[in-house]
């Protein structure tokens, strides 16, 4: 096995546990019962001043990003990444506003590090690679290595 293919399978490795991480998140945030962080997110939303339902947008968007994460494009985890930091900053903003302590809180500043991290190692050549559409290769023609 080349020296090459180690770090690749250590950097997919990283990429699967992260979104496994915000994979149980928003599966904890559909859960209408207690979770093994706490009470009930329904019941916590509420607590931190938003609606019970805004609950179900937040663990989408967590799933949506877990999804991104795990797919091998630098694209796709650019976008999963920077919809992380995203939503961690408004975690991290409510965590500051209702005072809460740092045995509670300090995650979601982790956890925003490391999408921001993730998102400027992924970070495009050119914003409007974001937009391109990828074009299927012609027949024939040599695939690019990385």
């Amino acid at each position: 096995m080349t020296a090459r293919v180690w770090p690749r399978r250590l950097t997919t490795g990283l990429y699967w546990f992260w979104a496994l991480q915000f994979a149980l998140g928003a599966i904890t945030k559909y859960w209408p019962g207690e979770t093994f962080f706490g009470p009930p997110y329904s019941m916590q939303f509420i607590e931190w001043g938003y609606p019970s339902w805004m609950r179900f947008v937040i663990g989408g968007l967590e799933g949506f990003a877990a999804i991104l994460l795990v797919i091998p494009s630098r694209r796709a985890r650019f976008l999963g990444a920077t919809t992380l930091a995203f939503v961690l900053t408004g975690a991290v903003t409510t965590h500051i506003i209702n005072h809460d302590g740092l045995s509670e809180s300090w995650a979601a500043p982790t956890h925003l590090l490391i999408a921001g991290a993730l998102a400027l190692a992924n970070w495009p050549a050119d914003w409007r690679d974001l937009l391109r559409v990828a074009a299927p290769p012609a027949v024939g023609a040599p695939r690019p290595t990385e």
